[in-house]
């Protein structure tokens, strides 16, 4: 194993996003994973879901990413800054690396949480590792007909 993925923090942020970024971290060898759901505080703002709910859903994530990998360390992060909130946890674990895999969409979407994964590989300080989603098509579109 290398010592890049010897302790790894794995984020995620819905189900599926759990079950790819599982998926993607298995074709590597690691050592200790630890899954983390940040829930995102709203600086005083009315949350609209309320916190049960929301740990719900984390526990969820948490269920799809151990259906891949087992058993995993997990936790459920408050802040409100994700990438902030995650870098402290990376800090806290000693984790060798952040990984994250690619987040598909629309526009909107990405826009939406492509400041979260510019900030987490712009400010970091320690490595962030991005791992492909190997179901994804990656083959261009063909082109003939």
């Amino acid at each position: 194993m290398s010592d890049l993925l010897e302790n790894v923090l794995l984020p995620v942020a819905s189900e599926e996003d759990a079950r790819t970024s599982a998926r993607a971290l298995t074709g590597h060898d690691y050592g200790t994973v630890t899954v983390v759901h940040v829930v995102e505080k709203a600086d005083g703002a009315p949350d609209k879901a309320g916190v049960e709910q929301r740990e719900q859903a984390a526990e969820e994530m948490f269920e799809a990413a151990r259906a891949v990998l087992g058993d995993v360390e997990t936790d459920v992060l408050y802040g409100s800054d994700v990438a902030e909130t995650i870098f402290d946890a990376a800090a806290e674990r000693n984790s060798s690396a952040i990984v994250v895999t690619p987040r598909g969409g629309n526009r909107f979407v990405q826009l939406i949480t492509g400041d979260v994964a510019l900030h987490l590989v712009t400010d970091t300080d320690r490595p962030v590792v991005v791992l492909p989603d190997d179901e994804t098509d990656t083959d261009p579109p063909d082109t003939d007909e």
